[in-house]
């Protein structure tokens, strides 16, 4: 199981990358957008860490037995509540207006960071 830190550190670490990556990759650079998917990459994997340790879920910690993409349960749960985070948080928020593709994509950017911090980092 994840210490608390250890779970602030990778929701920290997942949200600046989400940021850096929205920041680069999305077009027009808007400030709600990169801090609001930022904002999802680290709620989101800091829930679902919170949900494994109220369930003393010890399994989901296995890695696969693949060197250079060594994902976990976890890591893949990770990805999926920043997924829900972003598309929720982007969609009812700065991207409301804006068509579902775009939503989509962004929020994927903004899970696909968590992951990689999630696998490579913690």
């Amino acid at each position: 199981m994840l210490s608390w830190s250890t779970v602030a550190y990778g929701a920290a670490l997942s949200a600046i990358l989400a940021a850096v990556v929205v920041a680069l990759l999305v077009r027009p650079r808007r400030p709600l957008v990169i801090v609001t998917a930022g904002l999802a990459a680290g709620l989101g994997p800091a829930g679902w860490n919170a949900i494994l340790d109220a369930v003393h879920a010890p399994g989901f910690f296995t890695d696969a037995p693949i060197a250079v993409f060594p994902v976990s349960w976890q890591d893949t749960g990770s990805a999926v509540f920043a997924l829900a985070a972003a598309a929720l948080l982007l969609g009812l928020g700065p991207l409301a207006r804006e068509p579902g593709r775009r939503t989509a994509l962004t929020a994927l950017l903004a899970a696909l960071a968590a992951l990689v911090v999630d696998v490579y980092l913690y």
